[in-house]
């Protein structure tokens, strides 16, 4: 499959389905948030979150005050070590209590669900959300929190146990959102560290189930098998998606995905365990990658037709022009298959003075292949 296009040769067109955000939305509040994206993004985008504001503006990091007021956890070290105001130390297991014995409290992600739904609620009422729009929910997969706060020999033991407290909100959720209103995203991107052995300080990430870390599991399916796992708890009649992600620090990926090799491989695992449809699936395009080559893999996605693949095709930095050319890429690879764009992670944590606009390129390039 060539790289680049024949003297002559017209670009393909790829057919777009419409806009995804990812979760993260630079704005003040979840009322502002689903006004605004209600506003300049319309009947483009079929779900809305509620731009993980407050506490969860750093994604994960509030969590480990979570773990800090677990009896049987304590911080490893004597000194906080604070990044974006959140110490970040990680926890051991203190003797105190056995593993299975430890209790979490609420993790958090329910009452922001609630408090955000009602707005939504809120503003449907007032005709500001279209009829049929969905509230989106993001979740972490279990693996990250666990990852960041737990120190590497306590990880698999203290792992189902938050698991099972994420899983308590995820029903605190469900009771408190219609089924015909909700959609549920969760959010992959610690699981990439691991399948691409990245240095998040300390040396190579690796899980304690990685099979070349002496587990007895490969690492793409370790991974997928235990974020369907906790995915499977949302029923079919909500709406479920993955955001596959290879992290968003300072706006860089933990380490430049090669291609989309890694990204297929997951979502193709996530399809085999898996119980339920998934309804769609995100994943990253960096921006200097405009070439078949980095997305010759989408051509191997096991993906359900009816399944919705968004791509992460949008940079501010080069707007439409560049989205098209990664589009056409794309396309040369997926034929006919129909496509969403998306920035390639969330943008509530770039400046806030470019939110509008990039919520207005997901319009722009969508109306340009119209």
């Amino acid at each position: 499959m060539p790289d680049t296009l024949a003297p002559n040769q017209t670009a393909p067109t790829p057919s777009l389905r419409g806009a995804h955000l990812v979760g993260s939305v630079n704005l003040p509040s979840a009322r502002d948030t689903l006004r605004t994206v209600a506003a300049r993004l319309g009947a483009h985008v079929r779900r809305i979150p509620d731009g993980e504001v407050g506490e969860r503006f750093h994604w994960i990091l509030f969590q480990g005050s979570r773990f800090e007021a677990v009896e049987g956890l304590v911080r490893v070290g004597d000194e906080p070590v604070v990044v974006a105001g959140f110490d970040v130390r990680p926890h051991v297991l203190d003797g105190s209590v056995p593993a299975d014995g430890l209790r979490f409290g609420p993790l958090g992600y329910a009452d922001a669900a609630r408090a955000s739904y009602a707005d939504f609620v809120a503003l449907r009422a007032e005709g500001v959300i279209a009829p049929g729009t969905r509230f989106q929910v993001c979740l972490p997969s279990p693996l990250a929190a666990v990852t960041t706060f737990v120190a590497p020999a306590d990880r698999a033991a203290v792992h189902p146990v938050y698991e099972a407290a994420l899983v308590r909100e995820l029903e605190e959720i469900l009771a408190a959102v219609p089924s015909e209103d909700l959609a549920v995203q969760v959010d992959l991107a610690t699981e990439f560290a691991f399948v691409e052995g990245a240095n998040l300080g300390g040396g190579a990430a690796r899980a304690w189930f990685d099979a070349g870390a002496g587990g007895d599991e490969g690492v793409v399916e370790g991974c997928a098998t235990r974020a369907a796992r906790f995915a499977a708890h949302v029923p079919e009649g909500v709406e479920l998606g993955f955001h596959l992600c290879y992290g968003d620090v300072a706006e860089k990926h933990f380490v430049e995905p090669a291609d989309t090799g890694h990204l297929v491989e997951m979502a193709n695992a996530l399809v085999a365990a898996l119980p339920r449809p998934i309804t769609w699936v995100h994943l990253p395009v960096p921006i200097d990658r405009d070439d078949v080559a980095y997305v010759a893999g989408l051509g191997d996605l096991a993906l359900d037709p009816a399944t919705e693949l968004y791509l992460g095709v949008l940079h501010h930095e080069d707007g439409v022009e560049g989205a098209a050319r990664r589009l056409a890429a794309a396309a040369q690879v997926l034929g006919g298959r129909t496509v969403g764009v998306a920035t390639e992670c969330g943008f509530g944590r770039g400046p806030s003075e470019r939110t509008a606009a990039l919520l207005d390129l997901h319009v722009a390039v969508l109306e340009r292949a119209a």
